[in-house]
């Protein structure tokens, strides 16, 4: 399928998805939504892919979301709107397999709440972060305000949304909202590196690992160690289990 505000690569089982409205530091728009929701779901259909990696074309990961557009919207298109892209970046966070955002520029607004919306992300040192909605006299609207506040504490969630700054990298990563930070010129390069070695670890296990990550996040560690341990039981139904262990004590690379 052909799309306007997305390229899209498959390499060895990774789909690299590069947003591409350049000479708008590639800010979200009610079209880019409609696409992003299309390609999930062919995505989800394609079970040769087993990781996704998002980042943005020029100097941007996102800006943020589309100004333009919002500017003379009602109550009702608003909310339309909002909801529309928490739904998105749900979808995007229940995708059964990890979704890394390789954060080349600025991300800000919209842009952060999307790359929170990944698994996790890897920053260009060039890479700039911020929530500076408030500035235009909003706050964020795809669930920012829960996602920031969940991944970097309740500190620094308030001090980002309500001071509206940019931060660095290097402050990102001291946040945690990044996992690593590396030199702008090698950021795909190492991205991608990961990626192939995430697709190349048993598919069933990484899948299992992120949806037991996610739902425990969500109970109790008690309850959570009770969805670990069913877990990581029913792998051993897999023959890609068997394989796994059976490789290792053969001192060879598994045959998946």
């Amino acid at each position: 399928m052909e799309y306007r505000n997305l390229k899209v690569e498959l390499l060895n089982g990774v789909a690299l998805i590069t947003i591409s409205r350049p000479a708008a530091l590639n800010a979200l728009n009610s079209e880019f939504f409609t696409e992003f929701n299309d390609l999930l779901n062919e995505l989800g259909k394609d079970t040769s892919i087993r990781v996704m990696v998002i980042t943005g074309e020029g100097k941007a990961f996102v800006a943020g979301a589309d100004i333009a557009e919002m500017a003379n919207m009602n109550y009702d298109q608003a909310c339309c709107f909002a909801r529309t892209g928490q739904k998105t970046f749900l979808r995007l966070e229940k995708m059964e397999i990890p979704v890394i955002a390789a954060v080349n520029g600025f991300a800000l607004g919209g842009g952060c709440e999307l790359a929170l919306a990944c698994d996790f992300r890897i920053a260009s040192s060039l890479a700039k972060f911020g929530q500076p909605e408030v500035n235009l006299g909003l706050i964020p609207g795809y669930a920012g305000t829960q996602r920031l506040s969940r991944l970097a504490g309740m500190g620094n969630a308030l001090f980002l949304i309500l001071s509206g700054e940019t931060i660095t990298a290097d402050d990102a990563l001291r946040m945690g909202l990044v996992q690593k930070v590396v030199p702008a010129e090698t950021l795909m390069e190492e991205v991608m590196k990961l990626a192939t070695k995430m697709a190349s670890n048993g598919s069933h296990a990484v899948r299992m690992a992120k949806e037991i990550i996610r739902k425990g996040r969500e109970t109790t560690l008690h309850d959570g160690s009770n969805l670990e341990s069913e877990a990581f039981s029913k792998l051993f139904d897999y023959p890609s289990t068997k394989e796994g262990m059976k490789a290792f004590l053969e001192k060879r690379k598994p045959n998946w």
